[in-house]
């Protein structure tokens, strides 16, 4: 029973506003107090700070962050938009298209989903509201489109799942290539879809000569040796994923002053950024372990383990069941908290059910994807809102067509567990 209080209180704190880290840290004390007395408690949040994030594959997190925030002053996504643009721009919704294209070159290089699309804001819709884009298409696109962060590698969601499961990292970051791919390819679906049912949402744009298309792959060039230096060097097995981290922060630190946009205060407000950042990843690590014990003493977890496993039904109903969970668990909490409170949990069941963690991992990322562009706390949908000028609900149903693509690719990596286990069987 006191473990279930602690669950409930938890869901009224997040529900009150609460910041993750401090709810779960707060709950968990608590939880604690209440099953192994005071003393035991302080003892358990004494040591557990230092346990939990004295971990060399940490790392990875804050330099695949910094290497963000390098990305950003760089420059490289309006560079990369404007280079892809004079590619599709001729072709109908060639913006729209440009944009998903340059959301996966982004989330390539950059494992944030937020500052994807709001470097995406800042670039394409401007220039599709100057060619005469329909807003909430636009912001649509923009909002679908910066979610690819969060599974294309690096993606600092998949590393803190392998970290969480002890999953190999390197398998897990190159089985999200190909549903990125996926996912792109549903994206432009989508586009030309709505293109299809109403040609005046996007107009066709102006053709460029070949010799600005040959022009426009210089500015690509910077993006596609960061990419060998972060997805290349793992899948090679040049580097591991936190040594592809390092290489990667120092790659788009270089970029950034060779572009000569890296200042002394570019500087700093980038490295402040990445630092709280890291830091309110880490409370929610931290907050989320101290949670852990009381699930654990409460025997939450053998419980659902035992139960899931118990069930008369298909394995892929469960399934089923559990990705619907996410889904909805996504719609309220923040996506990094939802795979720090609940994978524990979750990952112990799927494997008792004969399922692979990695190709789980995965999944979770793409329904955590769809939670970023659903109401009501759809991060990406806000920051897209913020640069459009546009409604919040008018957003939101701009987006709505591919929240159902994305539904659409999820049932296909549930059916084809090959799609995300394939390209990761090659490395060994």
């Amino acid at each position: 029973m006191i473990s279930l209080a602690v669950v409930a209180g938890l869901l009224a704190l997040l529900l009150l506003g609460v910041p993750v880290g401090f709810a779960l840290t707060f709950t968990g004390l608590a939880g604690l107090m209440a099953i192994v007395g005071f003393n035991s408690a302080l003892s358990v949040l004494s040591t557990t700070p230092l346990s939990t994030t004295n971990s060399y594959e940490l790392i990875a997190v804050p330099l695949f962050i910094l290497m963000a925030e390098f990305v950003i002053v760089s420059g490289i996504a309006d560079r990369m938009f404007r280079a892809i643009t004079v590619w599709v721009g001729r072709l109908p919704g060639g913006l729209a298209v440009a944009t998903a294209l340059a959301g996966a070159g982004f989330g390539a290089i950059s494992g944030s989903s937020t500052a994807a699309a709001a470097a995406l804001s800042s670039t394409s819709i401007p220039a599709m509201r100057r060619a005469g884009y329909e807003a909430k298409f636009s912001a649509g696109v923009v909002a679908v489109s910066g979610t690819l962060a969060m599974l294309i590698p690096p993606s600092i969601a998949l590393v803190l799942y392998g970290i969480i499961v002890e999953a190999n990292i390197a398998h897990l970051l190159i089985g999200g290539v190909i549903p990125g791919i996926l996912v792109t390819l549903a994206i432009i679906a989508t586009i030309y879809v709505l293109i299809g049912r109403n040609p005046e949402i996007a107009p066709v744009a102006r053709a460029w000569p070949m010799r600005d298309k040959l022009r426009a792959l210089k500015e690509i060039g910077p993006m596609l040796l960061l990419l060998m230096c972060v997805t290349g060097s793992i899948y090679l097995g040049i580097a591991t994923p936190t040594e592809a981290a390092g290489l990667g922060a120092f790659g788009a630190f270089l970029i950034a002053a060779a572009f000569r946009t890296l200042t002394l205060r570019s500087l700093w407000g980038a490295l402040a950024r990445a630092v709280r950042a890291t830091c309110m990843i880490f409370l929610i690590i931290i907050g989320a372990h101290v949670f852990g014990y009381v699930l654990t003493l409460g025997q939450i977890t053998p419980a659902f383990v035992g139960w899931i496993t118990g069930l008369d039904v298909s394995p892929y109903v469960i399934m089923a069941g559990i990705i619907v969970f996410y889904l909805l668990l996504g719609c309220f909490m923040d996506q990094l908290a939802i795979l720090i409170l609940t994978v524990p949990i979750m990952v112990p069941a799927i494997t008792g059910l004969g399922f692979d963690e990695v190709w789980f991992g995965v999944l979770v990322v793409v329904a955590a994807e769809v939670g970023m562009i659903t109401p009501p706390l759809g991060m990406n949908i806000f920051v897209v809102t913020r640069y459009a000028e546009r409604p919040l609900a008018e957003v939101f149903r701009g987006v709505a067509p591919h929240v159902v693509a994305h539904l659409v690719v999820l049932a296909l990596l549930v059916a084809l567990p090959g799609l995300v286990l394939w390209l990761p069987g090659t490395i060994d």
